[in-house]
């Protein structure tokens, strides 16, 4: 338990925030209010559902508000109208405005994951996986007008290895950042938190990503694909097309191989790319169950030709 509670806000939306709101709960501080986005239609069926810390503050009973913008007069009142001291920003999707910003008494503080001012923005987790660095991070910050621009006040690096994957390095950093959060907050009622500036050497922006992007190039060499295969799952996932039909990588790995592009080089789906080869080991058909590269081949009934990505 914090020796010195705070009145706050949370506002995040997706599961990477999580761990942060149930840290802030169990370190003793008083939760005035969870902002997330509004439910979205999800499933085959398309039903609202509702964002994982919205499930999570609904199980505390929690109030919640789903603001489509916080840029209205009466949106920001109902913000200010809660007295805080200070919110927490996990991933929460939507801009703060300069009036939110500095309603609370001690400001907006954010759980970024990357070392900034490295892959400000969408999607940093991913975009570090894909660039090939041997590092990323959390970094707690003051939120201020920019775009993950504020100065920092704690940072923390975790190591990325030839396996990590989007998913396991999700995962790390979720619970890293909740620490790290209430670290940041005990400092800071303890008035030892010292703010720094962001370098302007360095700074580098994560794009959202786009489904387009888990799409299986041939040409291109295989440490590369393998990496994108790392990186884009869960989502958007990295498929190539086969057919009609577009199949779902979910591991693959590095062998020596040469030959054309696209050329299938054995029974266990090891197909040749731009520069050496790529051996499909976990793969899914539409509607169908995850099976090796191998059980594949076996279940398609007809010779395996590579088809570009584009159709």
């Amino acid at each position: 338990m914090t020796d010195t509670p705070f009145r706050l806000a949370f506002m995040g939306t997706p599961d990477f925030a999580v761990p942060s709101l149930q840290a802030l709960i169990d370190a003793g501080h008083e939760i005035a209010c969870v902002y997330c986005q509004p439910p979205r239609p999800a499933g085959r069926g398309h039903q609202l559902q509702r964002a994982p810390v919205h499930l999570l503050a609904d199980r505390l009973g929690l109030p919640v508000r789903t603001p489509a913008s916080l840029r209205t007069p009466e949106a920001q009142a109902e913000f200010a109208a809660l007295g805080l001291d200070v919110a927490v920003v996990a991933a929460y999707g939507l801009i703060l405005p300069v009036a939110v910003l500095e309603a609370p008494r001690l400001g907006c503080i954010n759980v970024h994951g990357s070392l900034l001012p490295r892959w400000r923005g969408a999607a940093p987790i991913h975009r570090a996986l894909l660039a090939g660095d041997s590092e990323t991070g959390i970094t707690i910050m003051q939120v201020e007008a920019g775009l993950d621009t504020g100065p920092m006040l704690l940072k923390e690096a975790v190591p990325i290895t030839a396996t990590t994957t989007a998913a396991g390095l999700h995962d790390t950093l979720a619970a890293l950042g909740a620490r790290m959060v209430v670290d940041a907050l005990s400092s800071l009622g303890a008035g030892n938190l010292t703010a720094e500036p962001q370098p302007a050497d360095g700074v580098t922006y994560a794009a959202k990503l786009h489904r387009e992007e888990g799409a299986l190039d041939w040409s291109r060499p295989a440490p590369e694909l393998e990496l994108r295969v790392r990186a884009l799952n869960p989502w958007p996932g990295v498929w190539f097309q086969s057919g009609e039909e577009r199949v779902k990588v979910l591991a693959a790995q590095v062998v020596p191989g040469a030959a054309a592009p696209g050329t299938l080089l054995d029974n266990d789906f090891t197909v040749a790319c731009g520069e050496g080869a790529l051996r499909l080991t976990r793969v899914q058909r539409q509607g169908r169950a995850v099976v090796c590269g191998a059980a594949f081949l076996r279940g398609l009934h007809r010779p395996w030709t590579a088809t570009p990505t584009n159709q």
